[in-house]
């Protein structure tokens, strides 16, 4: 018997009602199910048609979600609880609601801190702690890079920097990595009152250090399950203030994605790491089973201060695991060879 899977996506009504697998962004991913014998069926969801999504996904035997966490300003709360009761019945859903608050968050930054791939990251999980250690750290290192715990696009992460120059805090100007945005110069303590409204939505707030070789570019690692698939680097704006006037540098030009194949030789390094390290240890910190990993993945990586040797290091600054798209030309087959070999299993997350 043919295995169905069910690929979902937000929109509204209409969208569902003349949704095809060709007419939408993932259509190589259906066409590559496909391929497989899987017959893939699109389930575009929204709020409002809930309990007809959730009895499609209950009529098939695996789930493939791309829902972003904020998106169209409503969360993901309803659906998740949705993709909890289908997956206790019996489909395989990929990535499991349970798994992404463990990966997708930004609190694995601190969590993870420890691996090669951290940096001093600290998180605020109440207004005093924040009120009392952010300014204190900023101090110290004049700028730093503040995060919601859960967002996309950059919506609430922010630079932070010092503009006293006698060491003190005062006056802080601080740019948000969302597309558009311009720097701001304000008291730090209007600033900080702003943001602990994540606290009361999120829980925490996550401080890292800013990157100074940011202007090089970040780089994409597309994991499948536990394998590099895909590399992306792109030049980012994000965090770098325009200039006053004038063109843009290169180096401050939002560019496309430059896609990689897994072997491509700049990013050996980190794909070693991923696979044999960094993959494994993340897994054992966050009792994440090799079962329970996302089918598609994806880990951001900021370029670090390089060794005595030369060599480059790596910082991580966000994992996705909610919507991951974009993906390189090959990753699309690379997800329809997982989903039928978790298909096969029987493995239920």
């Amino acid at each position: 018997m043919t295995s169905k899977v069910a690929v979902v996506w937000r929109g509204d009504w209409e969208a569902r009602r003349t949704a095809t697998p060709g007419n939408n962004r993932y259509f190589r991913v259906f066409e590559e199910l496909e391929a497989v014998g899987i017959r893939p069926e699109p389930a575009v969801y929204d709020e409002e048609f809930a309990d007809e999504v959730r009895d499609q996904l209950l009529s098939v035997d695996g789930v493939l979600v791309w829902v972003n966490p904020l998106q169209e300003g409503k969360t993901r709360k309803s659906l998740d609880t949705l993709l909890r009761d289908v997956a206790s019945r019996g489909p395989w859903v990929s990535a499991h609601p349970d798994v992404i608050p463990k990966m997708g968050t930004k609190e694995v930054l601190y969590r993870t801190k420890h691996l090669g791939w951290g940096s001093d990251t600290h998180i605020y999980e109440s207004a005093e702690t924040f009120r009392i250690e952010f300014p204190r750290r900023l101090r110290a290192s004049g700028s730093r890079v503040l995060k919601r715990n859960r967002g996309n696009a950059g919506q609430g992460v922010w630079k932070v920097e010092s503009l006293d120059g006698d060491g003190g805090t005062a006056n802080v100007r601080v740019l948000q990595a969302q597309s558009g945005s311009i720097p701001e110069e304000m008291p730090l303590t209007a600033f900080m009152t702003r943001c602990e409204a994540y606290l009361a939505s999120d829980a925490c707030i996550v401080d890292q250090p800013f990157q100074m070789r940011l202007a090089e570019g970040m780089i994409r690692c597309y994991m499948g399950a536990d394998r590099v698939v895909g590399f992306g680097h792109q030049l980012i704006r994000a965090l770098i203030p325009p200039p006053p006037e004038g063109p843009a540098s290169p180096a401050a030009q939002p560019g496309s994605k430059i896609m990689h194949l897994a072997s491509a030789e700049p990013f050996q390094r980190l794909r070693e790491k991923m696979e044999a390290e960094w993959t494994p240890q993340m897994m054992e910190v966050l009792g994440i089973d090799e079962a329970s990993l996302p089918i598609i993945w994806d880990a951001d990586f900021l370029y670090g201060p390089r060794t005595a040797s030369g060599e480059d290091t790596y910082v991580l600054c966000e994992i996705n695991v909610s919507s991951v798209f974009a993906v390189p030309d090959q990753v699309p087959a690379e997800i329809a060879r997982l989903v039928a070999a978790r298909l096969k299993s029987g493995d239920s997350k």
